[in-house]
């Protein structure tokens, strides 16, 4: 039911005259709206709805209904590590001791300096590098920072003609991105038919003018770089220096170390790795570690211990201010909290389980979908498209697309993977269970996806029609890309 508010059509739920709160008057003694002047009052009402406080509640309520979470269903998206953020986590960040004004002397706020302090140097345990600062705000702004960090260590030896940074071609997107907005030009090097860094191919690229290299380990495919010290060795001979892309660290926790395998900078995503908050744009975490010799190019400020007290330190080296004081700290707090539920015994458990729940899926679905690459993965996985018998050849002109099977998968209850990514496959499909998932989930899973397949070959207009429902039907993605509404019409 639509309402009209001075000829207007607005708000479905409006009735004028209706109130669901009203403000208190004025307490303050003396003090009159007519007193600001008429330059500061509204000369016509605001457009607002005027609904009971019940009938907000239900719409909010029933809007929050069309979400879906990790806390509603199974997210397998893959890249992202899309896992559950337990709820202790939540109450430990809202005690009332953390309530800071970020400018707060730091005499009064030791204690958060601490909690920033402990959790730096356990990531650098983790990680295996010397010191990290948690100031960037996100996984791409820390990527932005660490290649920062890799030129302000370049210009401060005079290796000016290092413009050019090294990336695979199954990196994530936001490498390349990264590195440009760095003032970096990409060159990319090639991937052989098992998916990890043509080593042959990387050795014609390096010279003068390389920075560095950008990695990610385990790769976007989920396998494991195995000639990640010959590269290292080779890069660091021409002089340039090892990038490690955090995003796929889940399953490496408490095995295997960047900093060991020859990394000199690193982010990691504490909304993936370390189980905070994650999507919508935000509020994430990109912390950056580096290696001994490279700390003085952090982003200030720094937060040390002097004696007896922490510190904001600021560097004179440092490549500056990247952000508002210490990043997103309301992140920091629920990763701390995470790190001490699991403790150091518990940690590498994580990552075990991650591979174990990855190579589980795999296994049980290679017989309809198909696998382009056979080996073990590591925390995630990706198909090629359905198997040609389930009407997934893409030569045919009616074949099921992934899109499809995405799309059908909404009908049964469960959140669709990344598809089409990484670019190396035409139907790409990119699986991550993460390890916070049981075993009854991923059978349901792997069962849905068997019966889409047969769906597949039964009746391929029901998944090409699909979802069916969904609040919302199929859209043109295209179009809602290039037309988005963002606002009730």
């Amino acid at each position: 039911m639509n309402r009209t508010y001075y000829g207007k059509l607005i708000f479905e739920l409006s009735k004028h005259g209706r109130v669901g709160y009203s403000l208190p008057q004025c307490e303050i003694k003396g003090y009159q709206l007519e007193d600001l002047g008429a330059t500061y009052l509204r000369q016509t009402e605001p457009l607002l709805p005027e609904c009971d406080e019940l009938t907000v509640v239900r719409h909010y309520t029933n809007m929050s209904n069309n979400n879906f979470g990790v806390d509603t269903g199974f997210y397998p998206l893959g890249s992202c590590t899309m896992k559950y953020n337990p709820k202790l986590n939540e109450e430990l960040c809202q005690l009332p001791g953390f309530n800071l004004h970020p400018m707060t002397p730091a005499q009064y706020a030791q204690g958060s300096l601490k909690l920033y302090d402990e959790v730096q140097k356990t990531l650098a345990e983790i990680a295996g590098l010397s010191r990290f600062t948690l100031n960037p705000y996100a996984g791409a702004h820390g990527e932005l920072t660490g290649l920062m960090v890799i030129r302000s260590y370049h210009i401060s030896r005079g290796d000016t003609q290092r413009t050019k940074i090294i990336v695979p071609d199954s990196a994530h997107g936001t490498n390349p991105a990264s590195a440009a907005v760095c003032g970096l030009q990409i060159v990319e090097v090639k991937s052989l038919a098992d998916g990890t860094v043509d080593v042959e191919a990387l050795k014609p690229l390096l010279g003068p003018d390389i920075a560095g290299m950008m990695m990610t380990n385990p790769n976007t495919l989920g396998l494991f770089e195995t000639k990640i010290p010959e590269i290292a060795k080779l890069v660091h001979e021409c002089g340039g220096l090892m990038y490690y892309d955090g995003a796929n660290l889940n399953p490496m926790l408490g095995v295997c170390r960047p900093g060991d395998m020859g990394f000199d900078v690193m982010h990691i995503n504490l909304h993936k790795t370390f189980s905070t908050p994650h999507g919508g744009g935000g509020p994430g975490s990109g912390p950056v570690g580096v290696r001994k010799g490279l700390e003085q190019f952090l982003p200030n400020p720094q937060v040390v211990k002097g004696e007896g007290c922490y510190e904001l330190h600021c560097d004179d080296e440092s490549l500056g201010y990247i952000s508002f004081f210490l990043g997103n700290f309301g992140i920091i707090i629920r990763a701390y909290a995470y790190l001490l539920s699991l403790g150091k015994e518990n940690i590498p458990l994580a990552g075990k389980l991650s591979v174990l729940n990855a190579n589980y899926i795999k296994e049980s679905l290679r017989s309809h979908y198909n696998l382009p690459i056979d080996t073990i993965c590591k925390h995630e996985f990706v198909f090629d498209g359905l198997r040609e018998e389930y009407g997934g050849d893409h030569h045919a002109a009616e074949h099921v697309t992934t899109l499809d099977v995405a799309k059908r998968l909404l009908d049964y209850g469960f959140h669709a993977p990344t598809i089409y990514f990484p670019l190396l496959f035409h139907e790409a499909m990119m699986i991550e269970p993460t390890e916070t998932e049981s075993k009854e989930t991923l059978d349901d899973f792997i069962a849905v996806m068997k019966q889409i397949a047969e769906e597949a070959k039964a009746d391929p207009q029901l998944l090409k029609t699909s979802p069916h429902d969904t609040p919302v039907r199929r859209m043109d993605d295209v179009k809602a890309v290039k037309e988005p509404h963002f606002t009730y019409k």
